[in-house]
């Protein structure tokens, strides 16, 4: 019989720190290909590359406050059990199923990182490897990868006992439900996701749940797919065919020296599964109901870029890929949802052994064939429909118990439709109560309730963002009615003016914002924007207004770089020497540090820098700041031995005579 219960894992963990209080303000694009349906967002290969790809992050706060310093941490898990398998998920870190356990094996079947260790690759920055991952509303990692679910018990009329994990995201503003179960005569997990759409209108949708598998010799992914799209972290999706590419075979993840992504063209009609199998046959598989179509393989490749990455994330010889399942056919845009839609799917997570020679030969049709009749043999599609449908039997009952609460987002949300007379947000099976509503959302709940935004002291962060066009409409409203016309207003109506790409009416707000009252936030959002126009000039002063006005680590970063734009860096030092002794040895600020040392031609600072194996906790995935410095250190240092210039040929001649050290090799593509 299935228990559920709710313990404590400790393991070595990084610190998560608190939210960064600056917006991320990213170039807008032209075109607006990003709200639009129709050509390319529409083809006729249904990919609808580009539909729904809003701005990263927006209004969510990052989360860039995390180290590298561990130890040990207590995480809140739920485990699901029965005599065949056991689910261990993290409740504080976006429910994320971090060990899927097949007893009857006694073999783990997942990933499982043995530290948690934050880094930049996320839509809010921080995010970990390891484990299972839901990703749900806008494209890239889940906004709540480090952040606690809606978590609750309820049962079955079986007897089962169901977890419920949920959330209302904020920028689809929709509300998503997992129910995770088991069946005793089945060593699978099920999880049946569902998704509600609220409004009168479409909106672009986005689900992908990504696996992590250990990396190993003779590990192959196998999928009822002849070809794919790949994508190679430059250009664009490329047709591919599976599983030779170019002479190799690359459903072993460990052919692969780059990273890489393939997005697999299940023809249609076929029932959607995937599989990741060692030498010996046995490894992990899922499958679904149709619904859920798409099917990826991500690696990192076994150059030092990605070895880099790998031991970053965790400690070193521990590799992983990523087996995923999404609505789409790629990750290159969203779904559209229409108006009031429901939409439900079953996923099945559990072991498979096939035989190794069958699954492992040179015949692709004979592997598949192998795969697919053991699977089938485990779950049928038709009995997994049925499943499914058994699930409605609890989908739509409230829990039994609240385990642990989540955000305040959905209860205000809930507060602000019943008081717009709109459709309720969701079904009673999702509660989103009352004493959930914190000081993140108290000034928007004051507008909700008094038709006025409070105002706070310009020294004070200007609490959490909100771009929803309701809440948009309230403010402006209210400003416009001349209550609370304030600097903090306009500031926040700045903001959801940038959201809903209005960069000129922005800008008016923001200015608007200053001159009732200065401060550092309106400046720095200013400042971005003549970033974004490549006034460089007119940035930098911006920005030293801005630092005048607050002392913060990652406004001053910024500041650095905008100095060196402006062709200023020797004002780099005096700058980060304002903040405090720890923040001036933070890594980003050493960085830039550096940075200005090149620009300045103080070569020897460079190369202590370089030499001391810095540590940069959010380098962001894709980037080759410290590469770039490296290889720019490399040519100075030529040209200066030889008194030549730095050409394109001297360029080459470093990247070939030079090869980074490793601590700073976080390349992706060489």
């Amino acid at each position: 019989m299935s228990t559920l219960r709710f313990e404590t894992l400790t393991m070595p963990g990084a610190r998560l720190g608190g939210l960064n209080p600056l917006p991320v303000l990213h170039p807008l694009r032209t075109g607006n290909e990003a709200t639009k349906r129709g050509g390319r967002t529409a083809g006729k290969d249904d990919l609808h590359i580009g539909y729904g790809i809003e701005l990263p992050c927006l209004p969510y706060g990052v989360q860039d406050g995390y180290d590298r310093v561990r130890g040990p941490r207590p995480f809140r898990t739920a485990v699901l059990e029965n005599d065949l398998i056991r689910a261990t998920f993290l409740l504080e870190l976006g429910g994320r199923l971090w060990s899927l356990f097949d007893k009857a094996a006694n073999r783990e079947l997942l990933y499982v990182n043995p530290v948690f260790q934050p880094a930049n690759l996320a839509i809010r920055n921080a995010w970990f490897s390891g484990g299972i991952e839901w990703n749900m509303g806008i494209r890239g990692h889940s906004p709540f990868t480090c952040s606690p679910l809606f978590a609750a018990r309820l049962t079955s009329r079986r007897g089962e006992p169901v977890l419920r994990l949920y959330e209302f995201e904020r920028v689809r503003c929709c509300a998503f439900q997992m129910d995770f179960h088991l069946r005793d005569d089945r060593p699978f997990l099920f999880a049946r996701i569902c998704i509600r759409n609220p409004h009168g209108a479409e909106r672009p949708m986005y689900w992908w749940t990504n696996a992590a598998v250990a990396e190993a010799d003779g590990v192959r992914v196998l999928i009822p797919a002849d070809s794919a799209y790949r994508f190679d972290y430059e250009g664009g999706l490329k047709p591919s065919p599976v599983p030779i590419q170019d002479g190799q075979d690359v459903s072993y993840p460990k052919n692969m020296s780059h990273a890489k992504d393939f997005f697999y063209r299940i023809p249609d009609g076929c029932p959607p599964w995937q599989a990741a199998l060692g030498g010996d046959g046995y490894g992990i598989v899922q499958t679904s109901t149709p619904l859920l179509k798409g099917r990826k393989m991500f690696v990192w490749g076994t150059g030092q870029g990605g070895r880099t990455w790998q031991d970053y994330l965790s400690e070193p010889g521990h590799p992983y890929f990523e087996i995923q399942a999404g609505l789409g056919r790629t990750q290159s845009g969203c779904i559209p949802m229409p108006a009031g839609a429901t939409w439900t799917w079953l996923e099945a997570w559990g072991p498979l052994q096939a035989d190794a020679g069958r699954a492992h030969g040179g015949d692709w049709a004979a592997a598949q064939a192998e795969v697919e009749s053991r699977l089938q043999a485990a779950i049928e599609p038709a009995w997994l429909a049925e499943e499914m449908a058994r699930g409605a039997e609890w989908g739509e009952r409230p829990p039994d118990e609240l385990v642990q609460a989540g955000s305040g987002w959905g209860a205000l949300e809930r507060r602000r439709r019943a008081a717009s007379g709109e459709r309720p947000l969701c079904s009673p099976a999702l509660p989103f109560p009352e004493d959930t509503l914190g000081s993140e959302q108290a000034p928007w709940r004051h507008l909700l309730e008094h038709g006025v935004l409070p105002e706070t002291a310009p020294a004070e962060a200007p609490g959490a963002w909100m771009t929803q066009r309701e809440w948009f409409d309230r403010l402006r409203h209210s400003v416009s009615a001349g209550a609370g016309a304030h600097w903090l207003a306009w500031l926040h109506l700045g903001l959801m003016h940038y959201a809903r790409r209005e960069p000129a009416e922005a800008r008016a707000a923001w200015e608007r914002s200053v001159a009732l009252q200065p401060s550092a936030w309106a400046y720095r959002n200013l400042a971005l924007l003549a970033c974004h126009a490549r006034e460089h000039a007119r940035c930098a002063a911006l920005y030293m207004h801005a630092c005048r006005l607050a002392r913060l680590p990652q406004l001053f970063t910024e500041c650095g770089r905008a100095l060196i734009a402006a062709g200023r860096p020797a004002e780099v030092g005096p700058l980060f020497d304002a903040l405090d002794e720890s923040a001036r040895h933070g890594g980003r600020i050493q960085l830039v540090r550096a940075q200005a040392a090149l620009e300045a031609d103080d070569l020897d600072a460079v190369e202590r820098f370089v030499d001391s194996a810095p540590v940069i906790p959010d380098i962001r995935e894709g980037e080759v700041t410290l590469t770039d410095l490296w290889f720019a250190l490399q040519e100075r240092k030529l040209a200066a031995t030889e008194g030549t210039p730095i050409d394109d040929a001297l360029r080459k001649r470093a990247r070939r005579d030079f090869p980074p050290p490793a601590h700073l090799d976080f390349r992706q593509k060489t």
